[in-house]
Formats: C-alpha cells, structure tokens, sequence
C-alpha cells in the first residue's frame, strides 16, 4: 500500500473548513494564521505557497511578512515579540532554514509557546516528554496519522527512527512510544545499521539524504515511512531518503516522496492553528 498524503490532507482539511465555517459566529472570527519568511531560498518560498493555499483552503486568515536575508536577528526578534503582542494573531511560523547569522534556537524560543503552531518552544518540546498538553510538531503528528489512517498496528511493534532532530526523529520516536510500540533511534552513521533496520516492522526515515535506505536494509512486510525530501543530482527529481522503487515491491506500507508525508506535515499545521486559536478563546 501505498499511502497518499495529499488524499489523506485533502480529507482532512475539507473536514476543518466545515469547522472553520461555524467559528464566526461561535467566536466573531477565524483563525489568523502570521507566516515569517526570511531572504528568497526557493525551497522556502515552494513551502510558504503552500501554506498560504492551505490556509486559504481551510478558511483562514493569513498573511506573510518577507524579509530581506540581510535583516539583523534583533530585527526579526522584534517582528516577532510585536506579533506575540497582537490579540488577533493566533498562530506564528518562521519558515525555516534561515540565514547563518540568525540563532534558529532563539527565533524559536522568542515565539510565544500559545502561538507556536510548528511545536518546537522548548516549553512545548519538554511537555511533550513529561505527557502533558502540547502543541505536537507537525511532522511526527502527520506520520501518526498516516499509519493510523493505512490500519497499520502500532502497538507491541517494533519501530526504528533513523534520525535524532528535534523537529522529526526524537518527536516521532516519543509519539511510537505513546503508542506503545518499542523503539529504536539511530542515525546514520549507526554502527551495523541494517542489521537494525532489518528487524523494524516499521520504519521511519528523517536524515536528509537521498535514497540512503536500500532495499537490503528492509525486510519483507516492513511498514516504510520516508521523511526526506532530497533533489536526485542525476535526474534533477525530488526523492526521498529511501530508495521507493526498490524497497516499494517489498514493503507492505510505504510513503512516495513527494506526495507522502509533505502534505500531511502542512495538514497539521493548519489543525495545530485551529488548536492555539480555541486556546486563546477559551
């Protein structure tokens, strides 16, 4: 099976829209939804689009503040401590990458955890852990979703991560736990990795490196989930982190790049929206 997040999103987000719909008369207003996007990197811009046409779908208010790459990271800082400020702003993202000479922790600890739709404040990252409420990253939430959606049985399994970020690999690790499954994370320098990956039924993958996984490091039946978003430098294409044309014939679940776990990633960014506008309302 293959599962497609763009159907999956699709669904959802049609689902929200109807909710969106009854909020102004239930609140005086939609959610507002403030995107931060620094310099003109293409990818970012590709990324943005797409949360703007989500957002739109979905019914949103939302607008985007372009700055120049050149902007001080006092100024950006400042952006964003006037958007925490703003009673009509319920949700804040600055997209990443951003330029070297600006701290990526400190834009990111400056967000106010009630706004932060990506889930990456410290605050929320370490109430993730403890089990308390939070806001969830919006990758390990999709990927959740997606193995849920495709049937796949997540308790008493195996899991191994192949990635340690924070913003994919130590997430999406906790959220298998929550679901009782046992886990295993990695990285790719792991010593005897395929000896690990072999024994996964299922396995997620978030290093950022094109077609890193090879067919002989899965085992028949193993429920594959790829992360990566990576430019074949022979084709030009966009590929993921595993190679989906060798291991997809012995997989029983798998996610194509793109069109898996991308769209589901944006999905949950607008639900996570929905959460910290009803947060700030009730």
């Amino acid at each position: 099976m293959i599962i497609s997040g763009k159907d999956l999103s699709a669904k959802l987000k049609a689902e929200m829209a109807e909710r969106v719909a009854t909020f102004p008369e239930k609140y005086g207003r939609v959610p507002n939804l403030v995107v931060i996007l620094v310099g003109d990197n293409p990818a970012s811009q590709s990324y943005v689009r797409g949360k703007e046409k989500a957002a739109e779908l979905v019914g949103f208010k939302h607008s985007t503040i372009c700055t120049p790459a050149t902007i001080s990271e006092a100024e950006l800082l400042d952006i964003i401590k006037g958007l925490n400020e703003d009673p009509e702003v319920d949700g804040i993202l600055v997209q990443l990458p951003l330029p070297k000479h600006i701290s990526e922790s400190k834009v990111i600890e400056t967000i106010a955890k009630e706004k932060d739709v990506d889930g990456f404040h410290p605050a929320n990252v370490a109430s993730l852990w403890q089990g308390l409420p939070c806001i969830l990253p919006c990758t390990p939430k999709g990927i959740i979703k997606m193995l849920k959606e495709a049937g796949v049985e997540i308790k008493g399994k195996r899991a191994v991560v192949i990635g340690r970020s924070n913003i994919v690999g130590l997430p999406v690790a906790k959220l298998l736990l929550n679901e009782n499954a046992t886990v295993t994370v990695c990285h790719s320098k792991t010593v005897d990795l395929p000896s690990i990956t072999r024994q996964a039924d299922i396995l997620v993958v978030a290093i950022g490196r094109a077609k890193f996984v090879t067919a002989d490091m899965v085992s028949e039946g193993t429920v594959v989930i790829d992360v990566g978003v990576n430019r074949d430098e022979q084709t030009g294409k966009l590929v993921g982190d595993v190679d989906f044309e060798a291991i997809e014939p012995k997989a029983s679940v798998i996610t194509p790049v793109p069109g898996g776990v991308g769209p589901m990633t944006i999905c949950c960014l607008m639900e996570n929206t929905i959460e910290c506008f009803l947060g700030r309302m009730q």
